[in-house]
C-alpha cells in the first residue's frame, strides 16, 4: 500500500503541477487520495474501475457535490496510473453486481449474498452486520415481498410506521432499522429511498442517565470478583464503553503515560482516556496469565487473533504477535464466523453485563444499573469533582458537547446542586 501521508509535500506538488493540476487545487487532491486510501483496503495492483465507482458512490452518499466527486476521480486515477505506475483493471462481471445492484439481483438469496459481501468490503463491525441482517429479516416478514425487484420506498415507510405505531419502539431503534434498510436499498439493490419527511417517526425522549453514587459503586464492587472485577473497574476508571473494553488490545495499555487508547470507538474514532495507576499492577499480573494462554495457543497451532482486513493485509504476521492480543480474551477457542478460522476472541460483553446485574441485585440497589451506568457515573463524578465539561467530552469521545451536557442535569439536581426552598421546613 502506498500511503499518501508518507510522501513529501514537495514531491506531490511537483507531480500534480506536471500533470496540469492548478497549484491551489493540489491540497484538495491530497484530501481525496487520503479518503480513497482509508476506504480501499486491497492492493493497488488490483484496483478496478468498480472499486473507484464504489468509493465515488460513497462520496455521493456523503453529499459531496458532482464537481467534488469528479475532482476525487481525477485525483485517484492520476495517483494510481501516473504516480504509482499501475494499471486500473477492468471491472469483473462478478463485481458489477455489487456496484450496480438491482439488474443482477433477482432473488432474496442473491441479495443476501451481495449484502454480506458488500458490508464486509466496507469493514462494518460484525455486530452491525448481524443487527442489519435481523432488521432486514423482520422487514421481509412484514412486507412478504416475493423478490427484490418488487421492493419500493413505500414498503419501507409502511414498516417504519408499523414500528412506531404498533410496536412503539424508541427513536433510536427505529433509526437503526432505517439505516439497515437504507444500506439494503441504496448499496445492495440500487434503489433510491425518496422523500421520508412525512413518515411517522418514533418519539425521541430525552432521558436522564442512571448514575450510581460513590457509595453505591463500592457496594456493587463488593460482589464482583476475578476478571470481571478488573474489566468493570477499568470501565468505571476510564469511562469507556463495554464494547471498547472487551476489544482492548495489549498495545492499547500505555502504563508509562497512564493512558488507555481506544481505537475505532463510536464513529470509528480513536481517543485517549485515563489509565489510573492503582490499576497498573493488577493489569500487569492479569496480562501475564493472558500471555501464558496465548503462548499455549501458539504451541497447538493457533494464536492468530482477529484483525481488520486492511491491517491483516498490511501486516500479515501481526495477528500472532503479543501486542495485538485482546486484554480480556475468551475462555475458549472458537470458529470465526467470517473467516472460518479457529481463534480466541475477546470475552463476550454479555458476561460483563451478567456480572454487573448480579452485583447490583446482591448490593440491594433499586436503580436499573447496567455496565453503561459505570460510564455515566464516571462522567458525573468527574463533574462533581470540578473537572470542566470539555475535558469530560474528550475522555468520553462525544462528538458534540451537548451529549456530555446531559450529566450537568444530574449534578445540578443532586446533593451538590440547587438547594430546595423547602430547606426552611427542617426542624
Amino acid at each position: 500500500m502506498f500511503w499518501v501521508s508518507m510522501i513529501m509535500k514537495n514531491t506531490f506538488e511537483a507531480f500534480f503541477l506536471k500533470n496540469g493540476v492548478p497549484k491551489d487545487k493540489i491540497k484538495f487532491y491530497v484530501v481525496w487520495l487520503n479518503k480513497f486510501i482509508a476506504f480501499y483496503s486491497g492492493s493497488l495492483d488490483h484496483v478496478s474501475n468498480n472499486d473507484i465507482d464504489i468509493f465515488l458512490n460513497q462520496l455521493k452518499r456523503d453529499e459531496f457535490t458532482d464537481w467534488q466527486i469528479d475532482q476525487a476521480r481525477n485525483a485517484v486515477i492520476l495517483y494510481i496510473e501516473k504516480y504509482c505506475g499501475k494499471t486500473i483493471v477492468p471491472t469483473p462481471d462478478s463485481e458489477k453486481k455489487i456496484s450496480t445492484g438491482s439488474p443482477y439481483i433477482a432473488t432474496w438469496q442473491q441479495a443476501k449474498e451481495h449484502f454480506t459481501e458488500l458490508i464486509r468490503l466496507r469493514h462494518y463491525a460484525y455486530n452491525t452486520e448481524k443487527t442489519y441482517q435481523e432488521w432486514i429479516r423482520r422487514f421481509l416478514l412484514f412486507t412478504k415481498l416475493p423478490s427484490p425487484q418488487q421492493a419500493s420506498s413505500e414498503h419501507v415507510k409502511q414498516f417504519l410506521a408499523h414500528l412506531a405505531v404498533e410496536r412503539k419502539v424508541t427513536a433510536s431503534t427505529q433509526n437503526q432499522a432505517f439505516n439497515a434498510l437504507l444500506f439494503l436499498y441504496r448499496d445492495v439493490l440500487g434503489i433510491e429511498f425518496g422523500d421520508f419527511r412525512n413518515t411517522i417517526r418514533a418519539k425521541k425522549n430525552q432521558r436522564v442517565p442512571v448514575v450510581l453514587t460513590m457509595e453505591e459503586i463500592k457496594a456493587v464492587f463488593v460482589h464482583i470478583k476475578g476478571e470481571m472485577e478488573l474489566a468493570l473497574t477499568l470501565i468505571y476508571a476510564s469511562g469507556i464503553r463495554v464494547t471498547e473494553c472487551v476489544r482492548l488490545r495489549v498495545q492499547d495499555l500505555d502504563f508509562g503515560n497512564h493512558s488507555l487508547i481506544v481505537r475505532s470507538g463510536k464513529g470509528d474514532k480513536d481517543r485517549v482516556t485515563l489509565l489510573p495507576e492503582f490499576l497498573h499492577e493488577p493489569l500487569k499480573l492479569h496480562l501475564e496469565n493472558v500471555k501464558a494462554i496465548h503462548e499455549n495457543d501458539l504451541g497447538i497451532g493457533h494464536g492468530a487473533v482477529y484483525l481488520p482486513d486492511a491491517l491483516e493485509k498490511k501486516y500479515p504476521r501481526a495477528n500472532k504477535e503479543w501486542s495485538w492480543q485482546y486484554v480480556f480474551p475468551a475462555a475458549a477457542l472458537a470458529i470465526d464466523p467470517r473467516s472460518g478460522m479457529i481463534r480466541r476472541h475477546h470475552v463476550n460483553q454479555q458476561a460483563l453485563q451478567r456480572a454487573m446485574k448480579h452485583a447490583v441485585i446482591q448490593a440491594g440497589l433499586t436503580k436499573k444499573a447496567s455496565v453503561h451506568t459505570l460510564r455515566h457515573s464516571f462522567a458525573t463524578h468527574l463533574l462533581q469533582s470540578g473537572y470542566d465539561i470539555r475535558t469530560i467530552q474528550d475522555l468520553l469521545g462525544h462528538k458534540d458537547v451537548s451529549t456530555t451536557m446531559i450529566y450537568t442535569h444530574v449534578v445540578k439536581n443532586g446533593p451538590h446542586g440547587v438547594k430546595s426552598p423547602a430547606e426552611i421546613l427542617k426542624k
